[in-house]
């Protein structure tokens, strides 16, 4: 039985849309209504403090799903940032997840959250959790490739770093799907000095693992790196 569990909120106002510009790294103003798209709320280092998974109903009115042991502390970083907005944050209750076409989705009945696991890693959905904030920049985890960050929108917490990595560095570890043996290990683990666990999940073989790491690393440990769906494989660079 998976431990993950998800919390939903609404985010509902006239200044729901502008609170959020200034707060995720996708574009709120361009983002399809009633399409969910996973996204990141950044710290002022660039890491990522929260991952979401954004729904915009309208301009007035967003749901937010986050994993369960983030929730209360992202409630707070919204009331807070979000005191002089007109717009109400209230919680929904539980959901649960399911891949649909390589996205997830999310449902009020219940659903094989273990399953979800699985197919989320195995399409490179990688997921932040409590063990995981702070830890990993938004271009680690491959959010670009899934629409999660647009560089060009204006400032949002991090958003100097983001960018500057993007437009003038290029990160030297990367998120990879890999195939390892024996127990399945935590969010965070460091299998070595230049390889981090993000998701992982036990499989007849071992486990299966989306992990940030530098490719030299990899080939040093040994460990069976898998092929991610075309729109995440490669490196993470800025195209040339």
């Amino acid at each position: 039985m998976s431990l993950l569990a998800f919390s939903s909120y609404a985010l509902n106002g006239v200044d729901a849309q502008k609170f959020l510009q200034g707060q995720v790294t996708v574009d709120t103003e361009r983002l399809a209504e009633n399409e969910t798209r996973y996204t990141a709320i950044c710290d002022l280092k660039g890491r990522i403090h929260f991952g979401l998974w954004l729904k915009k109903i309208n301009p007035e009115s967003f749901e937010i799903v986050v994993t369960q042991d983030q929730a209360e502390e992202f409630a707070k970083h919204i009331k807070k940032y979000g005191a002089f907005s007109k717009m109400t944050l209230s919680e929904q209750g539980a959901v649960f997840p399911k891949v649909v076409n390589h996205q997830t989705e999310f449902t009020t009945a219940e659903t094989d959250i273990s399953e979800w696991q699985k197919q989320a890693i195995m399409t490179g959905q990688a997921w932040i959790t409590q063990a995981t904030e702070h830890e990993f920049q938004p271009q680690e985890l491959r959010l670009h490739q899934r629409e999660g960050v647009n560089y060009d929108k204006g400032c949002y917490l991090g958003q100097e770093i983001v960018a500057r990595l993007w437009f003038k560095a290029k990160p030297k570890h990367w998120l990879h799907l890999v195939q390892g043996t024996g127990e399945a290990p935590a969010s965070a683990t460091q299998l070595n000095n230049d390889v981090e666990v993000v998701n992982s999940i036990a499989n007849d073989e071992g486990y299966l693992a989306l992990v940030v790491a530098k490719p030299t690393a990899l080939q040093e440990l040994g460990i069976q790196v898998l092929e991610l769906p075309e729109a995440l494989s490669g490196d993470v660079a800025r195209p040339q």
